[in-house]
């Protein structure tokens, strides 16, 4: 172990596998990695923007901090205290847990998956301004963060199935359990 500073965070690139020379992730490294997320291409003016934004120099030569350490170790304390009832904890669970046991996917997500999905909801919470988790907050959050850590099947892949498609079925299928009880859903 060693021991790195605290926040510590690492955002990395990924070139679609096609690439020459790229090769795919070892599934326990990308299970390691919080959240994947897809950016696609610049519309048409972004991409006008990102030229003329390098004209005179390169963005780096001018990039400021938006926010500190400091604030960055206070909103990870104050997502900690973000609520999360019993009956979300089990939903979190229950959508992971069918990744393990689903016809599509080879090799489904690991308990590291569970508790991605646990602290994604209490941040999303806290961004929207709430110190507690809904299953929106959740289902918000799914794709992006359990996409990644799965093998989807050969056979699943040959009818054109891919990660994102097959975890959004996932998350439709399973209950919110006690959503009424909650309050969580209109009856």
């Amino acid at each position: 172990t060693h021991q790195v500073p605290s926040p510590f965070m690492v955002m990395a690139t990924q070139n679609p596998i096609e690439y020459e020379g790229t090769f795919p992730l070892p599934e326990a490294q990308l299970d390691r990695f919080f959240v994947l997320i897809t950016l696609g291409y610049p519309t048409l003016d972004e991409e006008i923007a990102i030229i003329e934004g390098q004209l005179a120099e390169h963005p780096i030569e001018t990039l400021q901090p938006v926010t500190s350490a400091e604030e960055i170790l206070f909103l990870q304390r104050a997502t900690r205290e973000v609520y999360v009832d019993d009956l979300l904890k089990r939903y979190i669970v229950h959508i992971v847990e069918a990744t393990r046991d689903h016809e599509d996917i080879s090799l489904g997500a690991s308990p590291r998956g569970s508790l991605s999905l646990f602290r994604g909801a209490q941040a999303l919470a806290l961004i929207r301004g709430r110190d507690y988790a809904l299953p929106d907050d959740v289902k918000a959050l799914a794709v992006s963060v359990i996409s990644h850590r799965l093998i989807i099947s050969a056979g699943a892949r040959m009818r054109g199935a891919d990660a994102p498609s097959v975890v959004s079925g996932i998350v439709e299928s399973v209950p919110v359990p006690g959503a009424q009880a909650r309050g969580w859903v209109r009856g």
